[in-house]
């Protein structure tokens, strides 16, 4: 499927899934079951993202491919307010009904920096409590707005979360081929672990009381309860013994 005025120039280049699978780019990252290269065409940057499996373990055979939930995903957070890179492509091959090959590309933001990026720089604006507080708002506002509606991210960190810099800086989310839809249960300790995984990168980055505000934002409070507590509590344990 090609997307609006992206799609038909990434379609102008590669006519077919196969055009994808064929071009010779350095991959940006690579593992067992996919690739990320970065397509320029007439000025304008895509991120291709190429799927040789459905995923790993059971996925292979049971339920939405990776690639497949990846799309969803991001179709879901532009639907609930959340502003993630526009969709130029999104394909799978199948053969005998199953899986084969997928590919999702996605629009390449301008001016644009991850935050475990600028992190790792000691990005001078990370120092800037009003900046801070401008990306802790947005990003608190868009993990509640996830959570209410039982979803959780599953991979959010500092690393897919992207900064537009300027007077007002804007957030995207990248990367959310492993969220999902829980029932409650299950998901209290999903979403936990997405409180843990940004605070894990901002306990080295931010003071003490700017992590208590992004969890009153967060929660949508002025004051702690003696529940938020004990959440907080399990948050700040979530990774003791698993690293």
């Amino acid at each position: 499927m090609l997307y609006g005025a992206h799609g038909e120039r990434v379609g102008g280049t590669c006519r077919a899934l196969s055009d994808i699978f064929k071009l010779d780019l350095p991959a940006i990252s690579k593992d067992s079951i996919s690739d990320l290269v970065y397509l320029e065409i007439e000025g304008h940057g895509y991120y291709v993202k190429r799927y040789i499996s459905a995923g790993k373990y059971l996925r292979r055979i049971f339920g939405p491919s990776r690639v497949r939930v990846e799309w969803l995903n991001l179709q879901r957070f532009r639907r609930w307010g959340i502003p993630v890179p526009a969709v130029a492509v999104y394909g799978v091959e199948r053969r005998a009904g199953f899986f084969s090959r997928g590919v999702l590309v996605t629009e390449a933001l301008n001016r644009t920096t991850d935050l475990f990026t600028m992190a790792q720089m000691r990005h001078e604006n990370l120092s800037d409590r009003r900046w801070v507080d401008r990306i802790m708002r947005q990003v608190a506002r868009f993990t509640r707005v996830m959570h209410d509606r039982f979803f959780a991210h599953g991979d959010l960190k500092w690393r897919n979360i992207l900064v537009r810099d300027g007077a007002e800086p804007q957030v995207y989310l990248i990367d959310c081929p492993g969220g999902a839809y829980l029932p409650p249960p299950f998901l209290e300790a999903r979403k936990i672990k997405d409180l843990a995984c940004l605070d894990k990168v901002a306990k080295s980055h931010l003071s003490r009381s700017q992590r208590l505000k992004f969890y009153l934002y967060y929660r949508g409070r002025k004051k702690l309860t003696c529940r938020d507590k004990r959440h907080i509590r399990r948050i700040l344990d979530y990774f003791d013994g698993r690293e």
